[in-house]
């Protein structure tokens, strides 16, 4: 537990900046007199604009979708404070050749700096390390534009809940201190026409979460909420084994019907291509999968799978795919229960391989949890005869193992540097700290090479890379976390 702080008054800051600054898009504020490095104050949001132009001139085009998707929510009776700082330092700008630098660190458009310094000689520009609060507190408005507030009652805080790390506080300290250019301008316009989506589109928060991370304005573990989108998962196995029946009072066709739609829904989720010229239906072949790999699919809903199962799929795929291309084809059966002895010695001979509803919906659940984790044409390889439930859960238990591996790893090196105090670590030194962590498997050296290669993918980005004349020469530095659930 940090030590605790009492704190007895508020900076007043535009509401809008007060966000950004517990967004973590900015470290800095530009309070009206100089801070005391050291002292600590609550951050009031003032619905007062105390700015010099308006929001489309006073702030930069990526920090416009916030002031759109905020502003509205502003009241004009009551504030609330989520969040306190503590100043590291206070300068004092009157430099105008730095000011186009400054703004593209900042949120602040280059015009709004030279305004501020058309009004007085300079500006003070304070460097502010946020902490969120327990719970956000509701105080009535105060109608000032003063600088430092009394708050009406006293807050106790700790410093447990920082908005940034202290390394990648640091590094953003540094950057601004000697107006480094930002290292991903394309992904900070990115993250700006993302965030103009979020209202209409809620599916791209998760993007939108990523990439802060990935630059450096969020610092936390991501917290991933169930997606509504995807409630639909948690039925297939209802649907497989037909509990809904006696519930709805549906037909066995409808059941039937319901199941296959399900099933045809969770294979397209792992990555197959179904193709609807086969849709089910009387005569019809229930599922037809084209890619990665041909694979034919019988769905089969209710309390057991019926005995002539493997002999039905062979009969219509035969008739709509032709005899040769069935044969050569995976085959699946997806029912419930336990299947017959006859229908288990069909499925050996024939080389059709039966899962339980509950097992497929184990696998969209995985790859809900991790997208792109389940590989399809590694899957193949556990399609074996016979009913296989026990060799799909080893397929996830090794896929899940990989990722935790990875995971590991990961944070082997932003733990690794922030003991270490350097900006990053050759793989030689990180295969050497990893045998210290209570490694998940034992790996060698070029295979952790392998592994942060892979992390340090700008398809992934987990990992940065500093390339060396040689494997061995590599360097590799810490972007985001891959939290395990």
């Amino acid at each position: 537990m940090s030590e605790l702080v009492v704190l007895q008054t508020s900076l007043f800051l535009p509401a809008l900046e007060v966000e950004a600054l517990i967004q973590g898009q900015i470290i800095v504020a530009m309070p009206r007199k100089f801070i005391h490095p050291g002292q600590r104050f609550a951050l009031y949001p003032a619905n007062v604009s105390i700015n010099l132009l308006p929001n489309q001139q006073q702030y930069r085009s990526n920090f416009l979708p916030v002031v759109q998707n905020f502003i509205g929510n502003l009241s004009t009776e009551t504030a609330l404070i989520k969040a306190w700082a503590k100043c590291e330092l206070c300068q004092m700008l009157n430099s105008p050749e730095s000011l186009e630098a400054l703004s593209r660190l900042t949120i602040w458009t280059t015009e709004a700096f030279q305004q501020a310094l058309v009004k007085k000689p300079y500006i003070f520009l304070a460097f502010l390390r946020v902490y969120l609060l327990p719970e956000p507190q509701e105080i009535t408005v105060e109608h000032q534009s003063g600088h430092f507030l009394p708050l009406p009652n006293s807050l106790i805080v700790s410093e447990d809940k920082p908005v940034l790390n202290d390394r990648t506080f640091a590094q953003r300290k540094h950057q601004l201190e000697k107006l480094e250019p930002s290292l991903h301008p394309e992904l900070e316009e990115l993250q700006s026409a993302i965030a103009s989506l979020i209202i209409s589109q809620p599916a791209a928060k998760q993007l939108d979460d990523d990439i802060k991370a990935f630059l450096g304005w969020s610092s936390e573990k991501l917290i991933k909420q169930p997606d509504p989108n995807l409630a639909w998962i948690n039925n297939i196995a209802k649907l497989g084994d037909r509990s809904i029946e006696q519930d709805e009072k549906k037909s066995n066709y409808q059941a039937g019907t319901d199941f296959e739609n399900i099933a045809r829904q969770s294979l397209e989720f792992l990555g197959f291509k179904v193709e609807s010229a086969f849709k089910g239906g009387a005569g019809g072949l229930d599922l037809y999968c084209s890619k990665p790999y041909p694979i034919v699919c019988e769905c089969k809903a209710g309390k057991l799978i019926p005995s002539r199962t493997v002999e039905e799929l062979l009969k219509l795929g035969g008739m709509h795919l032709g005899k040769t291309q069935v044969l050569t084809s995976a085959k699946l059966v997806i029912g419930p229960g336990n299947p017959s002895t006859d229908t288990l010695k069909a499925a050996k001979e024939w080389e059709v391989s039966i899962i339980n509803a509950m097992t497929l919906q184990k696998l969209v659940e995985f790859q809900a949890k991790y997208p792109g984790a389940i590989n399809l044409v590694e899957l193949k390889q556990y399609l074996e005869p016979g009913q296989i439930d026990y060799k799909i859960g080893e397929y996830i238990d090794k896929a899940e193992r990989e990722i935790k591996l990875r995971s590991h790893i990961i944070q082997l090196v932003k733990n690794y540097l922030q003991n270490s105090g350097i900006e990053s670590a050759g793989v030689e030194s990180l295969h050497g700290a990893y045998f210290g962590s209570y490694p998940p498997q034992p790996i060698k050296t070029i295979e952790m090479h392998e592994i942060l290669i892979e992390l340090s993918s700008p398809l992934t980005g987990y990992l940065g890379r500093i390339k060396g004349s040689n494997w061995n020469s590599d360097r590799f530095y810490f972007l985001r976390d891959l939290p395990i659930n």
